[in-house]
């Protein structure tokens, strides 16, 4: 299915530091809702991210919505069924963890619109929203070999689960891609939701790969990354940051942030997915072209990155869009072929 064309639109236009304003042709059925994962709704990345697409919605169309964060995974289809039960429409969900709960709710309320961030649901009443993590992982680790003065480069990851090994693979590719030497580290913080919200201990792997030589470390660990961030920090060398823009957490330190646009596709679903005259369902796959992934460039790095480094970037960014570079998908065969 060819990506939703308001959604890309909207992509385009907050890269470009415009406000998204187009509204969805029907009234909404009622107020839609928000179900973040675990991890906490103001962890600074993912799910903070779809928190601040909720909001740019209210403020953009001043309605209101309803949300909902998960203490855990036994909550998963209750969540769904009482926000159906009241009306809500839609529904959007953050988190690859959705399917089954959604696979057994959304039958149960055709009329409502489902929408899930980061897995696929085959149901008519659904649309899956993808993000293409690899190649966006790909820009900041080609960023990362750049400024490495050590040649040794780490990732910490948060849960340790396929898509997370899609954010290390697509980093590695691109570390490669400019270092065909770089030394990589790789870690995870554990394989339990947990994993999400643990920044002491990827605080300890920060550290234990800054002392096996790391000067760049890439957190894709929720709300667990600040503890990768913070250690990098006080250790003095350079952090990576997911999903949101952390630049600002700390400035000098934080090189870039791989930035996946879970905000756009939150404000967009809320936009469209309320009524039936916009609503797609299937599945929608944001990549480098669309703006769905991308790093991040600001007040808070742009000592940190020099034109040439970023022309550099930019150049392999437009190289993956044409086709010239291949990026390998850890999704295609459950392996990262270095």
């Amino acid at each position: 299915m060819s990506i939703n064309k308001t959604l890309r639109k909207g992509l385009a236009a907050l890269a470009g530091g415009v406000a998204l304003t187009t509204l969805m042709a029907g009234a909404a059925l009622a107020d839609p809702a928000i179900i973040y994962d675990l991890g906490g709704k103001f962890d600074k990345s993912f799910n903070e991210a779809a928190y601040n697409g909720a909001e740019a919605w209210a403020a953009e169309t001043g309605g209101n919505y309803l949300d909902f964060e998960l203490q855990n995974d036994a909550q998963r289809e209750q969540a769904l069924r009482r926000f159906a039960q009241q009306g809500a429409n839609p529904i959007v969900m953050a988190g690859f963890s959705w399917a089954s709960a959604l696979d057994a709710v959304a039958p149960e309320f055709p009329d409502t619109n489902f929408v899930v961030i980061d897995t696929v649901v085959d149901q008519p009443n659904v649309q899956s929203i993808m993000f293409d993590e690899h190649t966006g992982s790909f820009l900041v680790g080609a960023l990362a070999a750049m400024k490495s003065e050590t040649g040794t480069v780490a990732f910490v990851g948060g849960m340790d689960v396929p898509l997370i090994h899609r954010f290390y693979c697509g980093y590695a590719y691109g570390a490669r891609e400019v270092n065909p030497d770089v030394r990589l580290i790789e870690n995870y913080t554990g394989t339990t939701p947990a994993a999400w919200n643990d920044p002491v201990t990827a605080g300890e792997l920060t550290r234990a790969a800054i002392d096996n030589g790391a000067d760049v470390i890439f957190a894709a660990a929720g709300g667990s990354g600040l503890g990768v961030l913070q250690t990098a920090a006080d250790s003095d060398v350079y952090s990576i940051g997911v999903d949101s823009n952390q630049n600002y957490l700390h400035p000098g330190s934080v090189l870039t942030s791989m930035l996946k646009r879970v905000d756009v596709a939150v404000q967009t679903a809320f936009t469209e997915a309320g009524s039936d005259d916009t609503f797609q369902p299937g599945r929608i796959d944001l990549g480098l072209a669309d703006e769905g992934v991308g790093y991040a460039l600001d007040e808070y790095n742009a000592d940190l990155i020099t034109d040439e480094m970023q022309a550099e970037v930019e150049a392999l960014k437009q190289g993956i869009i044409d086709g010239d570079i291949e990026v390998h998908d850890y999704y295609s065969d459950n392996a990262c072929p270095l």
